[in-house]
């Protein structure tokens, strides 16, 4: 299940707790003295609409940034935080893959078991929209085999796309429930199994299981990233632990301390920096080049700011959450955003 606000996780209850307690939380003053990381709030924007919200990915040659909003994907000029534009018809909205050599995205549609694609100019439907499995979540892009991968939380498998066809390739089965993949460029892609607190290394060309890798001492992965020149993965666990592993063996490398009720890992290998975005309102920065792991700075966010987006080209970070209010029936148990309060925001350094 995904550990973001959009949807019931194990961290639901203790982010309603949070929220309850706290009231509505207050974004970092602009002015704020940065830390070691030199990280600081830049820019805070409002771009309207009502809705939860889920994964975040940035295109930095166009300077646009999607966010899911539960029935549409909302598109952010990067500069001036402007609302560009939105991507329509989704039913439970949580990843986003962009496909810039065809033009095209791939959003997942959770509760009707499918992936919409769009053009990227227009925003509109590019093709039909491609049946998954039980509840898609996150979504990706491998560049070395041209696929997307989309992951199905419910039926524990990885839909495979060819994304010119915009038709399903295969399936991928998995050994429990999926929350994040990334690709490392070679033609092996990692996904993180977050009722088992495991990795797996898939061969993207042969859509197959290769290995399972421990977490330990890590449980309850979310957020994974990878540095693929120094073949380092990265993920962010629940109960606190940031847990670095060399992709090609599987060995624990590192094990850091990171917030509370992580949901989304980055890594910008222009600076060599590893991110953690927690709901307890904290951007965990570590160091993470070099064989060199440490965390370098613990970053004031805001309440609930659990998913993130790294632009790799500009080292900007993306979040995005709101106030919350006490959870009641319609919410199902979760803390529930305030109208009108869903801020997205800039860290720079």
């Amino acid at each position: 299940m995904p550990a973001s606000p959009f949807f019931v996780s194990r961290a639901a209850a203790a982010l309603c707790a949070l929220a309850t307690c706290a009231g509505p939380a207050t974004c970092p003053a602009a002015d704020q003295a940065p830390g070691p990381s030199g990280y600081r709030l830049a820019a805070t924007w409002k771009p309207g609409g009502e809705g939860r919200w889920d994964y975040l990915a940035v295109d930095s040659a166009a300077g646009r940034l999607y966010i899911a909003r539960e029935n549409r994907i909302q598109v952010l000029d990067t500069s001036t935080g402007a609302l560009v534009g939105e991507v329509p018809g989704l039913n439970g909205a949580h990843g986003v893959a962009l496909v810039t050599g065809l033009n095209r995205g791939f959003a997942t549609s959770g509760r009707d078991g499918k992936v919409i694609v769009f053009d990227l100019g227009t925003l509109m439907p590019a093709a039909d929209p491609i049946p998954a499995g039980s509840k898609p979540d996150a979504i990706t892009y491998d560049p070395k085999t041209n696929r997307v991968f989309a992951m199905n939380g419910e039926s524990h498998d990885i839909t495979v796309i060819d994304p010119a066809a915009a038709k399903v390739i295969g399936d991928i089965p998995l050994p429990g429930a999926p929350e994040f993949a990334v690709p490392d460029g070679a033609g092996r892609l990692f996904v993180n199994i977050e009722d088992k607190s495991e990795i797996v290394a898939i061969d993207a060309r042969a859509m197959k299981v290769e290995q399972a890798w421990p977490l330990a001492p890590g449980i309850g992965p979310t957020g994974l990233a990878i540095d693929a020149a120094g073949h380092r993965l990265f993920a962010g666990c629940g109960n606190g632990k940031l847990i670095v592993l060399d992709d090609m063996t599987g060995k624990l490398v590192a094990d850091l301390p990171i917030g509370a009720h992580v949901d989304a890992t980055r890594f910008d290998p222009g600076e060599g920096y590893a991110f953690s975005s927690n709901g307890d309102g904290t951007l965990t920065v570590a160091a993470a080049a070099s064989g060199q792991f440490k965390v370098l700075d613990t970053v004031t966010t805001k309440l609930g700011a659990r998913t993130m987006a790294l632009d790799p080209k500009t080292h900007a970070v993306y979040l995005c959450t709101a106030d919350f209010g006490p959870a009641d029936e319609s919410s199902h148990g979760r803390p529930k955003p305030l109208p009108g309060t869903f801020v997205v925001m800039k860290f720079t350094r």
